[in-house]
């Protein structure tokens, strides 16, 4: 596999009973005996638009009992250097941190974050409250649109054999179901989101918070199966495949336009540059996925908008406010205006809405949807809260879990999830204005241009194969499109010179299957997935492979008859 890919390749520490992954700043799989209780602890540092500064390690130092991070946070303003350590202490595991700022900075959050593995979905939960009051809970099954547990001392939950408790100090801490972006976690932070921010940390303040995790029992065993299993069962027709347009700047290359049956282009009307970014989506003459971002000052100039489509091929059109209670959401007002501006324009299409942001955003507020609707959008991005390559590869048994609740949110109607990219193409929680063009002109691009949401990965083979086992993930019944990446540019299937990346093909392979009766099946670990067609040609299946070793994988056909394939680590193959 590629450095870009696997730059965050971990080192295992082990102490008795006790193991953990080192993954950058990142204690990753605490696990007792061998079976993981943690997914994480880490210490973060985000400043007011919540976003997150750099931790670098300056030095590990390691004993028997012992592992400690000695850290500083670079980026955003802040200045804070300390430790982030785990320690045993007879039975039970201690991972404490102590950061002190050598600046004032103002922050909405800094200190430790746990996560607790996704397979506790559904399981009973004990909180423990500052005041002793104990309350019983569970894991949510389905993904909670809200925290699950507020002013938490102390958690405890029995999974798989073993009992586990965690003790929390230095902060009252909650949690959130991180699945609702795709992270495959839920999350306990400190700091409530209920107390304002942001809060400063003055120079010379410290940060100190621990966490005690105590765990009696005995793993359940399990049996691993050397063959990856996969049944695939006849359905629906597989999704269509989208692009962004491209958001980088001028000068576009001479390159063929991808493979794709619209072209989603997202445009913000307080921006000086819109109708350059319009023309640019619009030049292909693929069909457009149109997702106005209105102008608070002067919402009228939605009828600009509706009257710069008139002409062009127009698949869907909706539109979002940037501030306000209906935040990032397609709510009645920002439709019924959507829907007077179309019919004075004259442009007749398909008026779709939900959120310009993730899926927490419609799970949250998808009652302020309007009826009438003809779709369902929302986008999806893996690296919202941690950068690591394992995010990304977790990511795709939640984005199965995230596509069927969108499909029974829908109610019937066709969901498209996009755009589909790495990192978030806005900063959905910023407390600030965003970038905006200087220009009329793309000479500066525009949207994600303007923010870090390039990735080293984007030109990563591997990222092929993320992209298939992404398909087969999200490409449940009911979802009618999947829109990924930007056409060209660091984003892009293509560099800005127009040199295709890996992940075309798989992005031209998926395109290729798009309307046939769809193959699907599960996942058997979150690693290997697959997903095929019953085309004229014969049932076609594309295998794809997150693990870090070549996997045996047997695909059952529906009425009958396996394929097999030796899949390499990092790739995709056609069965």
């Amino acid at each position: 596999m590629t450095d870009a890919w696997h730059a965050d390749e971990a080192r295992v520490w082990r102490s008795g009973p006790w193991s953990l992954e080192l993954r950058g700043d990142e204690l990753a799989d605490l696990a007792y005996e061998g079976r993981v209780v943690l997914r994480s602890v880490r210490a973060v540092v985000r400043d007011r638009n919540w976003d997150t500064a750099g931790i670098v390690v300056d030095r590990v130092d390691t004993s028997d009992l012992a592992v400690t991070l000695h850290v500083r946070s670079t980026g955003l303003g802040s200045d804070l250097r300390g430790v982030v350590r785990a320690e045993v202490r007879g039975d039970r595991l201690r991972v404490l941190t102590d950061l002190e700022s050598a600046t004032e900075f103002p922050t909405n959050r800094t200190g430790l974050v746990v996560l607790h593995p996704p397979t506790l979905a559904g399981s009973p939960l004990r909180v423990t409250h500052p005041d002793g009051r104990v309350e019983a809970s569970t894991f949510p099954a389905r993904i909670s649109p809200h925290q699950p547990a507020f002013d938490i001392a102390g958690l405890a939950w029995s999974h798989d054999g073993l009992d586990v408790a965690v003790r929390f100090e230095g902060d009252v801490f909650e949690m959130e179901d991180q699945r609702n972006w795709t992270d495959a976690s839920y999350k306990t932070y400190s700091r409530p989101l209920g107390l304002p921010f942001p809060y400063r940390l003055t120079a010379g303040e410290r940060v100190r918070q621990s966490i005690d995790v105590e765990v009696s029992g005995t793993p359940l065993a399990s049996d691993a199966d050397p063959v990856a299993r996969i049944r695939l069962v006849e359905g629906a027709p597989l999704p269509a495949i989208a692009v962004s347009a491209s958001t980088a700047p001028d000068p576009a290359p001479d390159a063929p336009a991808a493979t794709a049956t619209a072209v989603l282009v997202e445009l913000d009307l307080a921006m000086r540059n819109w109708r350059a970014a319009l023309a640019r989506a619009a030049a292909a003459g693929t069909p457009l996925d149109v997702r106005f971002v209105l102008s608070d000052e002067d919402p009228s100039t939605i009828h600009e908008g509706a009257e710069a489509l008139r002409g062009l091929p127009v698949a869907r059109v909706t539109a979002f406010w940037p501030t306000g209670p209906a935040r990032h959401v397609s709510d009645l007002d920002a439709i019924a205006l959507l829907r007077e501006a179309l019919v004075d324009a004259g442009v007749q299409t398909s008026v779709v809405g939900g959120a310009r942001s993730h899926f927490t955003e419609l799970n949250r507020e998808h009652h302020r949807l309007p009826r009438g609707l003809d779709g369902i959008v929302f986008s999806s991005t893996p690296l919202f809260h941690s950068l690591g390559t394992a995010q990304l590869v977790e990511s795709l048994p939640i984005q199965r879990l995230v596509a069927s609740q969108a499909v029974e949110i829908a109610g019937g109607l066709r969901v498209h999830v996009g755009p589909i990219s790495l990192r978030p193409h806005f900063n959905d929680v910023a407390t600030t204005a965003p970038p905006m063009p200087a220009h009329d002109d793309l000479r500066d691009g525009y949207g994600s241009a303007l923010t870090d949401a390039a990735d080293p990965r984007q030109s990563a083979p591997e990222l092929a194969a993320w992209t298939v086992a992404s398909a087969a993930a999200f490409a449940v019944p009911g979802v009618a499109t999947l829109a990924y990446f930007e056409e060209w540019g660091p984003r892009g299937l293509r560099t800005a010179d127009g040199t295709a990346r890996p992940l075309l093909d798989a992005v031209t392979a998926l395109a290729a299957l798009a309307g046939e009766p769809g193959l699907r099946g599960d996942s058997p670990d979150g690693l290997v997935w697959a997903l095929g067609a019953r085309t004229d040609e014969g049932d076609v299946v594309l295998v794809a492979n997150l693990d870090r070793r070549t996997r045996t994988v047997e695909v059952e056909l529906p009425g009958g008859g396996t394929r097999h394939a030796e899949v390499r680590p990092g790739t995709f193959t056609r069965v």
